[in-house]
């Protein structure tokens, strides 16, 4: 598969069920947090989906944490799909909107710290998003010993 093969937009009430099944294949290995259909369906228009041949391939959102930051949560690619560009062309979709609405700093938490530098973020502290700690990281069973690394796009 290719990236020209895929097309990414914005998900739709429809997606939900796709969405929740790739999700939930992340969750149950503990590398990404689980969310219920009934957040999937809250938070639709948080989401875009890249789509094959009429399959999701691939997800990801973009969370306001703050006037001036975002996070890009539940970013993932179905198995066999990883490697194509396709996660490339999420991040920049959701890198695009965070522009588009004048916020200029784009951080996430992740595993993948090589495809994040890749894509033009660079690794900083996680202590420095005191929005993300407040927001979610309270609630999160890993609180106490996160291994998660974060990484922050600045915009021009």
């Amino acid at each position: 598969m290719t990236v020209k093969e895929a097309v990414c937009r914005r998900a739709t009430a429809d997606d939900v069920e796709d969405l929740h099944r790739l999700i939930e294949s992340y969750a149950v290995q503990g590398i990404m947090l689980p969310r219920s259909r009934e957040a999937l369906a809250r938070q639709i228009d948080s989401f875009v989906v890249a789509e094959i041949d009429g399959d999701i391939v691939g997800c990801g959102s973009l969370f306001q944490l703050g006037p001036e930051l975002v996070e890009i949560r539940s970013l993932g690619m179905k198995e066999g799909y990883k490697g194509c560009g396709i996660g490339t062309k999420l991040v920049d979709l959701l890198v695009e909107e965070a522009r588009s609405r004048g916020i200029p700093r784009v951080m996430a938490l992740t595993y993948a710290v090589d495809f994040f530098r890749k894509n033009g973020f660079e690794v900083v502290d996680k202590e420095i998003f005191p929005e993300k700690v407040w927001t979610d990281c309270v609630s999160c069973p890993k609180r106490h010993a996160c291994d998660e690394i974060a990484v922050l796009k600045v915009l021009n």
